[in-house]
């Protein structure tokens, strides 16, 4: 019989796991949350607020030159009243780009952005007594939908054994304004939306990740070869044992 999901009782469980978290590996510390304006970031942080108080939470918006959607971003820590900082990455990324001496793949203007954010919130982090909280969820994870070292650090995983359908269900619980939960992901590249990017939604994703079911043969196939070739984002970084 399938299970029914329980928004409030897994709020409330994962509110206590982030304070057991903090009890254990960072006693008074802040939990650090990049906000991108999203529902996953929006979510974490309206979640770490509710574990620790909303002073011990600090959202860094790190706009890469001009972010069309920052009004999403601040919108969420008014609506949360916590500290916060803006940090444009965009001197480090367009830097970077132009000391490296080669031409960069296109995936690697994609990825250097979630990279150098990540490595902000780890400064901000360090000079704030603070945990960076990774932000993903399952069901981006379960296609690869990350950027190792990127969005999928962190010191702390409130979400990512959760799907999408089930991170808004969590959002409501929270009391989000509607529009940070239902807001459409945008690449921030081509304007397209991860849907449009995947070829198929996370409904779809959603219900094959927790059923197994899935009616077009050709998303199912799609969804299981992303999910094969991005496993290695979910595991340790393999280490060689030398046997003694």
């Amino acid at each position: 019989m399938k299970q029914t999901f329980d928004a409030k009782a897994v709020k409330e469980a994962c509110v206590a796991w982030i304070r057991q978290f903090f009890e254990e590996n960072g006693k008074g510390c802040n939990a650090v949350v990049g906000i991108s304006g999203g529902k996953d970031s929006s979510i974490v942080a309206a979640l770490c607020k509710e574990a620790l108080g909303q002073d011990r939470v600090i959202g860094v918006l790190m706009p890469n030159g001009v972010q069309a959607d920052i009004d999403m971003a601040e919108l969420l820590v008014h609506h949360l009243g916590i500290k916060y900082y803006i940090v444009n990455i965009q001197d480090a990324v367009e830097g970077l780009k132009k000391n490296l001496p080669f031409e960069l793949s296109e995936q690697t203007v994609i990825n250097l952005p979630p990279r150098i954010r990540m490595s902000t919130l780890y400064a901000v982090s360090q000079s704030h007594n603070g945990r960076v909280a990774n932000t993903c969820n399952l069901s981006e994870d379960w296609v690869g939908y990350s950027t190792r070292y990127g969005d999928a650090a962190g010191d702390f995983s409130p979400c990512s054994r959760l799907t999408v359908q089930e991170m808004k269900a969590v959002g409501r619980e929270l009391g989000l304004p509607e529009v940070l939960i239902e807001k459409p992901p945008i690449d921030g590249l081509s304007g397209k939306t991860d849907e449009d990017n995947l070829g198929f939604t996370y409904k779809e994703l959603d219900r094959y990740i927790r059923t197994g079911e899935i009616d077009d043969p050709e998303k199912k196939a799609r969804i299981d070869h992303l999910h094969r070739i991005n496993q290695f984002k979910l595991e340790l970084m393999p280490v060689f044992d030398p046997g003694f």
